[in-house]
């Protein structure tokens, strides 16, 4: 499956990339994991999906299963000047 960027940019996808935001956001490894199979599957069969769309589907998760990891990705999203 292949992801677009916001800016165009095309690239393969890779649920480990979303383990090392959800980490960096202050969530467990395990957690981490976890949604990242999750946002698999909710894409799986299809050949492409915007970055945006994985996005929200990580949020979405991780606000449910570890709140105070949700906060910290939006505070980094905040001081990148992010929404």
């Amino acid at each position: 499956m292949k992801v677009t960027k916001a800016k165009g940019r095309v690239e393969e996808f890779l649920p480990e990339k979303i383990v090392v935001a959800v980490v960096k956001s202050g969530g467990s490894p395990a957690v981490a994991r976890e949604i990242a199979s999750e946002v698999e599957q909710v894409f799986k069969g299809r050949e492409s999906v915007a970055s945006s769309e994985i996005r929200s589907e990580v949020l979405n998760r991780l606000k449910s299963k570890d709140p105070n990891a949700y906060a910290g990705w939006l505070e980094f999203d905040k001081k990148r000047g992010k929404k």
